[in-house]
């Protein structure tokens, strides 16, 4: 039988509580088959973002008790934040992979919301490919007023009634939209200004349901914690709307309101040819065609090969290495410190995976293989986040260099620079500081196996330890070296506390 995969890309009304989010994706890589590709958590918008994939069954399995356990640890009377929201667990999208069809995902949809509703109490509305209105294919349209005005609705206004079970919204966990799509690109663009109302201006014009450009969903959104105004974007449909075509026309829009443009982010993750498309874009590469990527290029010859009954030699490990250390080593300033002791900590956190799995084969210590794999599951998802790390603290260094380039003829202009540099000098200290964090973690989980694990792997435990404790202390010696640049005492005084608490092993 074909393989088989969905992936599927839940949101969650918590993004400032890192333990809370750690247990919900504790639950999701608790199930076998399921593979966590990537996770986002953003302050500001106070939201999660989580993507997995594997055969169906399993990934409905691992998304109900995501949401469940969302619905047991988020309260949605005491949350606030930028992003819309009417649910813990807000909104449950499944996305055709391999092997499965939209169809088989919008079936796939209905079986977990009556899950949820039957188990939970949590109603749910169905929304894209699995909406049974019409009304609902839009998200915005389900979230009008967000969870406050549907706990007062729903009940009495006949069209909030849930797709899926009673009109009864769960007092603190809301409701959950559950749906069926193809693959949606999550990008952001933050202006170099604090004003909202000029991001929501923008947004207006550039989005589909306005006039805008096809496919293209945006509104503008306050980032209180970075004092910049947010054009948030979700990309239906990337090849009829392109990255490129929107981020053109924000910067455009933003000029015509006097601002500038400091960066963009993508949440989640992205196709890779979404992003070529992108460089062929601005590149204007005229003999452009997708083997011209070496990626693309190997792989259809590997493909080729498989399929003539030939086999590719493994690479040695020193060629999967070499890529980053000679980035590293270029005359470039990116990748430094901070990406390098991200890799320090997540080589820590592999270490520790391999010992607990060499300890899982064996049967005279069985009785410690549940905290064996729970420890495990806890340094795979370290790992993850330390490797995003690596990419996250270059692209901030990258904004920071941007920022201190931007023009400083005018007293306007210096303002915005001064306010870019600022902003961008905080979120490349945050990376960092992060980083330490998830080292710490990282040292304490691999001191802990010592007694329950396998004798003979003690030195690879070891060698874990003084790695966290290398990416300790370079992720503290990048964040001391952005401080300089940010004039918001209160803010660097916070993380001067939060340094010395982290250099002490607090």
């Amino acid at each position: 039988m074909a393989r088989q995969l969905v992936e599927c890309v839940p949101n969650f009304s918590e993004g400032r509580d890192a333990a809370k989010v750690d247990a919900i994706v504790q639950t999701i890589t608790s199930v076998p088959e399921v593979v966590l590709l990537d996770r986002e958590s953003d302050a500001d918008h106070n939201r999660s973002v989580l993507t997995f994939v594997g055969p169906p069954a399993a990934v409905a399995d691992a998304a109900f008790r995501a949401v469940e356990k969302a619905a047991s640890l988020i309260d949605l009377t005491r949350h606030q934040g930028a992003h819309p929201r009417i649910g813990a667990a807000d909104v449950v999208p499944f996305i055709p992979i391999e092997g499965v069809t939209l169809e088989d995902c919008v079936k796939l949809a209905e079986r977990v919301a009556s899950e949820i509703w039957n188990r939970l109490s949590i109603p749910v509305y169905f929304y894209e490919a699995a909406a049974r209105r019409p009304e609902r294919v839009n998200l915005e349209n389900i979230r009008r007023g967000q969870f406050e005005a549907l706990l007062k609705e729903m009940g009495t206004v006949p069209e909030r009634h849930p797709d899926v079970g009673d009109p009864v919204c769960h007092p603190t966990a809301g409701a959950t939209v559950v749906g069926a799509r193809k693959f949606l690109i999550a990008y952001n663009i933050n202006l170099i200004t604090a004003d909202v109302a000029i991001a929501k201006a923008i947004a207006k014009k550039i989005r589909a349901s306005s006039g805008g450009f096809p496919c293209v969903k945006a509104m503008g959104v306050d980032l209180k914690a970075r004092h910049l105004a947010q054009v948030s974007m979700n990309l239906t449909d990337f090849e009829t709307t392109s990255i490129g075509t929107v981020f053109d026309a924000v910067v455009r829009e933003a000029a015509a309101h006097g601002v500038g443009v400091v960066g963009s982010e993508i949440v989640g993750l992205v196709p890779r040819r979404a992003l070529e498309d992108a460089a062929v874009h601005y590149l204007k590469v005229e003999n452009f065609h997708p083997d011209l990527i070496v990626e693309n290029r190997l792989a259809r010859v590997l493909a080729e090969q498989s399929a003539g009954g030939g086999s590719a030699s493994p690479p040695a490990l020193s060629d999967l290495a070499k890529g980053f250390v000679e980035a590293v080593a270029a005359d470039t300033p990116t990748p430094g410190g901070g990406s390098v002791s991200a890799l320090a900590g997540a080589l820590a956190a592999a270490l520790g995976e391999m010992v607990c799995g060499i300890t899982l084969k064996k049967k005279s210590m069985v009785a410690h293989h549940p905290m064996v794999q729970e420890a495990r599951d806890r340094l795979a998802g370290l790992r993850q986040r330390l490797m995003e790390a690596v990419d996250c603290d270059a692209a901030s260094y990258e904004s920071v260099l941007a920022a201190f380039k931007l023009p400083k003829s005018t007293e306007a202009e210096q303002a915005a620079r001064r306010e870019a540099i600022e902003s961008a000098s905080k979120k490349a200290a945050e990376v960092p500081l992060e980083t330490a964090q998830l080292a710490v973690e990282v040292a304490r989980l691999a001191d802990s196996l010592r007694p329950i694990t396998a004798p003979q792997a003690a030195s690879d435990l070891s060698v874990a330890h003084h790695l966290a404790g290398t990416a300790l202390q370079g992720a503290l010696t990048n964040v001391r070296a952005n401080l300089p640049s940010i004039h918001d005492t209160d803010w660097v005084r916070q993380m001067e506390t939060q340094i010395q608490a982290l250099a002490a092993g607090r």
